[in-house]
């Protein structure tokens, strides 16, 4: 069976993001900590909108590099896998897609049983498995790293996230892709009644018309959402590939750590391609670049100030 997927920019571009952060999370959660020398007793990250594992371009899939960049760390020696103590797991709807997850994870690495960490590949929905599989692996308690991935329709239940907000030391990163704000009146009320905690909660970006307005009031609904779910910090941003459509992204922490290695890895990401960050809130402000603001000669634009300041 041939690859029969492409891979949208926005997409890759996320995918570069992602490298960054799984990289610096994956030692922060599983090497000892250097005050207590103490370490988490499991591990768990979950991409519950696995996809094929690999697209039509041969670009590997989040599943492969996420598995292939943990194995491969720098810091492997330091991090103590195992499969008792590090487990990945991968969850996809589509039945095509899960089968061609398994071949490329299986003919990349091998038998999965032989792996010196547990990986979970798992035919399922989002929405309604993630959290019947989380409990089946044991992952309460101990850190969680979720990743809500969908280019389509986001169905993660609000009571799944507040209840990852408030198992220890875990986070979520949640993904809208540009359909999702114009296709709302197609979308069941209840469903996003559950996705964001009751129809008060968003029937007012339901009633944003402007459709430059319509994804950022969505947006703002959702980080809001994980407010109340109990994230202490929340990041949302727009991803801007060279060409094609933006992606959004909203990102929620209980921890500092989260939001300082969060930024970093968007830092790190190559800006030669034209692939930009943009806060939501910012709407005429032209970027001005990757520079410190206060070593520009030329003033300052008001709303990036006003953005900064507040």
């Amino acid at each position: 069976m041939g690859v029969l997927w492409g891979l949208e920019p926005a997409t890759e571009a996320k995918h570069r993001l992602y490298r960054h952060y799984f990289d610096a999370w994956w030692p922060i959660l599983l090497q000892p900590q250097a005050r207590t020398g103490r370490s988490w007793s499991k591990v768990t990250f979950l991409d519950a909108f696995a996809g094929p594992g690999k697209y039509a371009g041969g670009e590997e899939g989040s599943p492969v590099f996420t598995l292939d960049r943990l194995l491969n760390h720098a810091a492997v020696e330091r991090m103590n896998l195992s499969r008792r103590r590090v487990q990945l797991v991968f969850i996809e709807r589509d039945r095509a897609r899960h089968e061609h997850l398994v071949r490329e994870l299986t003919g990349r690495f091998g038998p999965l049983e032989d792996l010196p960490v547990r990986v979970e590949v798992r035919r399922g929905d989002a929405g309604q498995d993630s959290e019947r599989v989380l409990t089946e692996l044991g992952a309460w308690g101990n850190p969680i790293l979720a990743v809500f991935d969908s280019w389509g329709s986001v169905n993660v239940p609000l009571g799944l996230t507040a209840r990852i907000a408030r198992n220890t030391a875990s986070e979520v990163i949640t993904t809208f892709g540009p359909n999702w704000f114009s296709r709302r009146e197609e979308m069941n009320p209840d469903l996003l009644d559950t996705v964001f905690g009751g129809r008060a909660f968003w029937a007012g970006a339901a009633d944003v018309e402007e459709s430059d307005e319509k994804w950022r009031a969505w947006l703002a609904a959702y980080r809001d959402a994980l407010k109340r779910a109990g994230f202490g910090f929340r990041l949302q941003f727009q991803v801007v590939p060279r060409t094609g459509q933006p992606l959004y992204l909203v990102f929620g922490t209980g921890h500092q750590k989260g939001v300082e290695v969060m930024k970093d890895a968007m830092w790190k990401v190559d800006r030669s391609d034209g692939l930009s960050f943009k806060d939501p809130r910012c709407r005429s402000a032209v970027s001005v670049g990757q520079g410190s603001i206060f070593e520009m000669e030329e003033a300052i634009d008001p709303e990036l100030l006003s953005l900064v300041v507040g």
